[in-house]
This record gives structure tokens, sequence and C-alpha cells, in this order.
């Protein structure tokens, strides 16, 4: 496990986006191309819009960057809460990235288990069996989601599929979203979280304690292929729970 603390949203949106593209020029150096999953929520958009600006925009061939999501609400592309729509709105249109190069998870469905398992085709076609993505991007949620894999729900134990249809507890929106099998066999993770509402959140995914029931603590099992990027808000109370921090850094 990795980890940066960054003083606030600003500067974890840039470190976080020099990383992205870090990664992305390694995976098209050895293979040609990137696979990269895209989180929403509020945190990434500054990265992506920090992507999206010179000279961060320059230093890729985004043309060789293929895009995938990590979950979807159950919404139409156009809804302000779709994660597709908010990444067209900061990183796709800016870039002028073409229709081929994008695959969005169609949250709008009538039937949810049937586009999940269109994806799954989608992604063992461009990926593989199992699929493996060069870069999966997650947020967590005060709760100890990640991606759409909440607490109290079947989907963060499912073991044979690639991507799911879930729901929240006590929520009626649906979602699609990746499960463990696919996040951690991606190749690298990139977890942003910014916000004092997310520390104790951080503090329980961060400690070496097994799994139990909170989503985000499985994010271990990848080692150091995971790359924790907080702000001070959200990273306060590691240092008060005596949790070591391999790499902590202030920009």
């Amino acid at each position: 496990m990795r980890a940066r603390v960054l003083p606030d949203l600003e500067a974890l949106a840039e470190a976080a986006a020099r990383e992205f593209a870090d990664a992305a020029q390694r995976a098209i150096a050895l293979r040609g191309r990137v696979l990269v999953a895209l989180a929403g929520g509020s945190t990434p958009i500054r990265m992506y819009e920090s992507l999206a600006s010179t000279p961060l925009r320059n230093s890729l061939e985004w043309r060789q960057v293929e895009f995938f999501w990590s979950d979807e609400r159950a919404v139409p592309p156009e809804h302000p809460e779709s994660n597709y729509g908010m990444a067209c709105r900061t990183l796709l249109v800016p870039l002028g990235i073409e229709d081929a190069q994008v695959n969005r998870m169609v949250g709008e469905s009538p039937d949810l288990d049937r586009s999940a398992r269109e994806y799954e085709a989608v992604l063992v076609d461009r990926a593989g069996t199992p699929p493996v993505l060069d870069l999966v991007l997650l947020g967590i949620g005060a709760d100890g989601h990640t991606a759409s894999l909440f607490p109290g729900t079947a989907a963060p134990a499912e073991a044979s599929r690639w991507v799911v249809a879930s729901r929240g507890p006590g929520s009626t929106s649906g979602r699609l979203t990746l499960t463990f099998p696919t996040i951690l066999a991606a190749r690298q993770i990139m977890v942003l979280v910014a916000g004092v509402d997310k520390a104790e959140a951080v503090r329980l995914a961060m400690k070496g304690e097994p799994f139990t029931a909170l989503p985000a603590q499985r994010l271990q099992d990848a080692g150091s292929r995971v790359a924790w990027f907080l702000d001070a808000a959200a990273a306060r109370l590691t240092s008060d729970s005596g949790l070591s921090i391999p790499t902590t850094e202030a920009e």
C-alpha cells in the first residue's frame, strides 16, 4: 500500500493527475495502449480538469487511451448524477476523445442485470479473462463503500462476476459496478479521498486488519498496486490511531 497526504483537494487533484499521466505513459510504452476505469463523484472532477489542461493534456497520446467506468448510477447520460456525463464534461469532451475509445455503462437500462452482463462481455473482449485493466480510479464513501460496493449488500462478496447491478442500503436507486475480482486484478489502483467526513472510513480501510464489514478494506489485497491520495482532512485520524502510512507527503 502506498499513500500520499496532500494539504487540500487542489493539491490532491494535481498529484493524482500526474500519477495518472505517468501510469498511462508506462502502459502505452509497454503495451501500446492504456485501459482506464474512471471514477465518479465530486473528488475526481478537479483531477479530470487538470488532465484536460496544459501541460498534462500534452503529455499523453490520448488516442491510445481507452475508457471504462468503475461504477455508474441508474440514470441516463445527460442526468446531472451520471458518472459518464461528469467525465464527458470535464475530461472526454475537452480532450476530443473519440466515441470508439469510450465504453460507458448503460445505467439507464430497464434491466440492470442484463446491462451488467453486457458490460462484462465488453471487458472480456477488450481486457481478457479475467479482465486486467491498467488503471482503476476509485473513491470511498463515509460508510466505507468503494465503487458501488456498499456495506451490508451482496455485491462486495461477489467472487465470480466482473460487473454486477447493485443498490445502496435503503436506496431505491440502482447502480452498476465493477466487482472486487475486476478491481483487484488491475495493474494499478488509485483511491482519491477528500473531506473530514471520510476520515473514519479511511482509518478503518487502511488498518492492517482482516476484511470485516467495510468494503474498502478489501483494497488492501492489492498491496503495492494501490495508491491512496488523501487530503489532510481525510487523513486526520490515521496518526491518531497509530496507523503507519508508508509514504506521507505534503506539497
